[in-house]
């Protein structure tokens, strides 16, 4: 009796906290659609989201604030989740899509892709980033599965190769450097008008896999063999955890730019208060991801009175830090 009223005061408590991170995450939504060079209060932004007159705080807000709003929602959920995701696979609290490599490999798809052409349309920039994000992935697990600080490093070094061949292919290609010369630095700034519609969806049928897939991550999570014993397909489990890992980081990476630490600093920060069940984990990381994104959005409005900072700075400056941390607590006993 005493063990089931326990279980049940967990859940409760669980199901409370992803509710005040829901009411969190709606709040710092209207409060981010207010902040910018022109401020509009959030009372305004509510009339604007359910009223609109047509004024300019009106205009300001449904055509420019909202849809950057939307995708900061997006790939924010789509890197925490991520984020969550590999680490849970890894089994390394140091992985990250941005630090694997995972974020350098779309973003190298799609220049290259625009040096050659096929990079015509929404569709294919989408399949050129997944393919990016999937090819890293498998190389640098390859080369860096026998320790977490060789497998960061690996993911280190291949970010810094593909995104200096990148930054090569745009300089020597005027046409797309103009065309990739925003999304390129990781900002949310900009995205009004891109077709956007697609990769949304495929991050929300993303995340819905992603969450039918955390019951049986949480046994492999335990150790192959105890996950065998429990019934879980080892090999299955590993591989759609790949293939939700690579269209999250694929599809983020392609509305929003190459956007790192977010995937880090989030599963992070929230594993304590999932108490470690990975079908919480990932609840939260969908709620906490776009949190994050647009609190650090905010930030890069106002940090310049003369302009936005990109949103990439912002996070790499906030996850600078938390990588050092994170590797002299986890990382100790692999050096």
């Amino acid at each position: 009796m005493t063990l089931a009223a326990g279980a049940t005061g967990t859940a409760a408590t669980r199901i409370l906290v992803l509710a005040a991170g829901c009411a969190a995450l709606v709040v710092v939504a209207v409060v981010s659609v207010g902040v910018g060079a022109h401020a509009v209060a959030p009372a305004e932004v509510v009339r604007a989201l359910f009223g609109f007159d047509g004024s300019g705080d009106h205009t300001i807000v449904r055509d420019i604030r909202l849809p950057r709003a939307v995708v900061g929602i997006g790939a924010g959920a789509a890197l925490g989740v991520a984020g969550a995701l590999i680490q849970t696979l890894s089994r390394n609290p140091l992985a990250e899509p941005g630090i694997l490599g995972v974020t350098a490999g779309a973003g190298f798809a799609m220049t290259a892709g625009a040096t050659l052409g096929p990079a015509v349309s929404p569709g294919a920039e989408l399949a050129l980033s997944a393919a990016g994000a999937a090819l890293a992935a498998l190389l640098v697990y390859s080369v860096g599965r026998t320790s977490p600080l060789r497998l960061v490093l690996t993911g280190v070094a291949l970010s810094a190769v593909l995104s200096g061949l990148s930054l090569g292919l745009r300089l020597m290609l005027p046409d797309v450097f103009d065309r990739f010369r925003f999304w390129a630095v990781g900002s949310l700034a900009g995205r009004e008008k891109d077709p956007v519609l697609l990769p949304l969806l495929l991050i929300a049928v993303a995340i819905a896999a992603a969450l039918l897939l955390s019951r049986p991550l949480n046994a492999v999570a335990l150790g192959d063999q105890v996950a065998r014993t429990l019934g879980a397909n080892v090999r299955r489990v590993r591989l759609a955890a790949l293939a939700c890992i690579t269209v999250l980081a694929g599809a983020a990476t392609a509305v929003a730019g190459p956007i790192l630490f977010v995937g880090l600093i989030v599963p992070l920060a929230i594993r304590p208060l999932a108490g470690g069940s990975i079908p919480w984990l990932t609840a939260y990381a969908a709620v906490s991801g776009p949190i994050l994104l647009l609190v650090s959005d905010m930030g890069s409005r106002v940090l310049l009175p003369t302009g936005e900072v990109p949103v990439a700075i912002v996070t790499a400056f906030l996850g600078g830090p938390v990588l050092i941390w994170a590797v002299r607590r986890h990382g100790a006993g692999s050096l």
